[in-house]
């Protein structure tokens, strides 16, 4: 047994599902992902970066996390979550009527306060928004339990919002909490639901429910989508682009390359009618967005040349410099990724200490990055630039 646990998780995949007499689809169909997502994880050719990925994999094998883990499951980062994150959840937990408005907030202060959380989550701020977030989600409460009309719009985006930086954070079940309550004040506004969908996607992703994700994301697309792309609005076009963007990355980390590939299509064709350099409803959508989302998708399909192409052909561009700090600094998370799976730790290191400067917190505060830190700061070939990045931030 202790000659199992020297080797690479993938091959302890493949080792127990011998053991237990299943075939690589029988793995696949009972994780509700692809063969081929199972032979590139037994291959070592797709890394298992998500917790809840590995869990799902232990308890379809009937073995515990830690078996799967090994020597790799010592832990290797401790993010201590911002202290406002528990009071996040006590204000998204009160299904309690809604306070009185007893400070008179308007519906224009209100506004302020959403523009201001979005303008920090983008910026990457994402400690301090969490430490302003349960006063500003109380207010909107308050608003729009006061004025349901003008207060509606407000109250789905600060919860968009608080659902795009909790799975930042890697609180996902509070994440999924305040998207869920999105789309319920969204329901019957075509557009607010389609803007709710794109953190929903975003957390069911997080949580291990991709293939969901799919099906979830490709309704609401299809639901916003102008019946002349041409004429349409921007902006529901952008809403549409973009939650293609979601469902083709859901795909991907289904292991479902056609579908993935076939998506990332239909959005570029959106894209084009959009261009770069808008942000509709907080989206960032237009060319340079797609193309930054096939580096993710191929990193998470194993196709780690092609990532890197993608990478370096499309940071290039002017539409990449336009891009929010925060989009910026998690694509260059994802590229490192790529060139850590090609075997390439020293591009790596340079691409997580570009993310740093970036966005200090994307490195500090996510938990995704932090291991992807710890992960090229292990090889013996990493730069010491990575080493002394990963020391700072408490990573070994």
């Amino acid at each position: 047994m202790d000659s199992i646990e020297l080797l690479p998780i993938g091959r302890r995949v493949a080792y127990w599902r011998g053991r237990r007499g299943l075939s690589q689809q029988v793995l696949a169909d009972r994780l509700g992902k692809s063969k081929s997502w199972v032979d590139k994880v037994e291959r070592g050719v797709r890394s298992l970066n998500r917790v809840s990925t590995i869990e799902d994999i232990a308890r379809v094998l009937r073995i515990d996390a830690a078996v799967l883990l090994g020597r790799d499951g010592q832990p290797t980062t401790v993010v201590e979550q911002p202290g406002g994150v528990e009071l996040v959840g006590v204000v998204l937990s009160a299904y309690d009527t809604a306070p009185a408005n007893e400070a008179g907030l308007s519906v224009d202060q209100v506004a302020a306060s959403v523009g201001h959380a979005w303008t920090a989550f983008q910026y990457a701020r994402y400690p301090q928004v969490v430490t302003f977030l349960p006063g500003f989600l109380a207010a909107a409460q308050r608003v729009h339990a006061d004025r349901p009309g003008s207060g509606r719009t407000l109250l789905v985006e600060m919860y968009r919002v608080t659902a795009a930086v909790l799975v930042k954070l890697g609180v996902v079940d509070l994440a999924w909490l305040a998207a869920d309550r999105a789309m319920t004040v969204a329901a019957g506004d075509r557009v607010r639901v389609a803007a709710a969908a794109v953190q929903l996607g975003q957390v069911l992703r997080a949580a291990g429910r991709s293939g969901v994700a799919v099906s979830v994301l490709r309704r609401a697309a299809y639901r916003i989508a102008p019946p002349d792309l041409d004429g349409g609005p921007a902006s529901e076009v952008s809403l549409c682009g973009t939650l293609l963007v979601q469902a083709a990355l859901s795909a991907a980390d289904s292991g479902d390359d056609q579908v993935s590939v076939g998506l990332l299509g239909e959005a570029a064709d959106l894209a084009a009618r959009v261009g770069d350099g808008h942000d509709h409803h907080r989206t960032g959508f237009g060319p340079t967005a797609v193309d930054l989302a096939r580096v993710t998708a191929a990193v998470d399909l194993g196709h780690a040349d092609d990532a890197i192409v993608w990478h370096e052909k499309t940071t290039g561009r002017d539409g990449w410099r336009w891009l929010a700090a925060e989009h910026r600094a998690a694509h260059l998370v994802d590229a490192a990724r790529a060139y850590l799976l090609a075997g390439d730790p020293v591009n790596a290191g340079r691409l997580l200490v570009d993310a740093e400067r970036t966005a200090p917190a994307e490195i500090h505060h996510r938990p995704a990055a932090r291991e992807i830190v710890a992960q090229v700061a292990r090889d013996r070939r990493a730069p010491t630039t990575i080493t002394q990045l990963a020391t700072s931030i408490g990573v070994t």
